[in-house]
């Protein structure tokens, strides 16, 4: 079976593994909250990987380097609510730092794809 581009990016396939951990933690929290942090977390996990795939199919590196800019963005958001989490006490310490963890690899990543993207000659 054929493979689209963007799933043999190594960070793509992180940014969905990071979406799966914080899917799970995320089942944990409050019920009163399956409309306000649960759903706006879940929405800006998913939005990272969606926004590496839909950037690997533009036909520009410009276009491109905006996708990849706008999941760095939804992983800094998903970081800024997962310690909204953990004051709230939905997550412990310990599942912030693993989850941080991901996320700055994944940060790396799409830093290290846009510098490459960057340095390559227009498409």
């Amino acid at each position: 079976m054929s493979q689209f581009r963007f799933e043999k990016l190594d960070v793509w396939h992180k940014a969905i593994e990071f979406a799966e951990a914080v899917y799970k933690v995320s089942a944990n929290f409050p019920q009163r909250e399956i409309y306000g942090l649960t759903s706006q977390i879940r929405r800006a996990v998913v939005s990272v990987s969606s926004n590496i795939a839909e950037g690997n199919g533009r036909p520009s590196n410009k276009e491109y380097i905006r996708f990849i800019e706008i999941a760095y963005a939804s992983l800094m958001e998903v970081v800024s609510q997962l310690f909204i989490a953990q004051k709230l006490n939905f997550i412990t310490e310990h599942q912030l730092d693993e989850l941080k963890n991901q996320a700055n690899d994944i940060a790396r990543m799409l830093s290290g794809l846009r510098s490459y993207l960057q340095d390559k000659k227009p498409t």
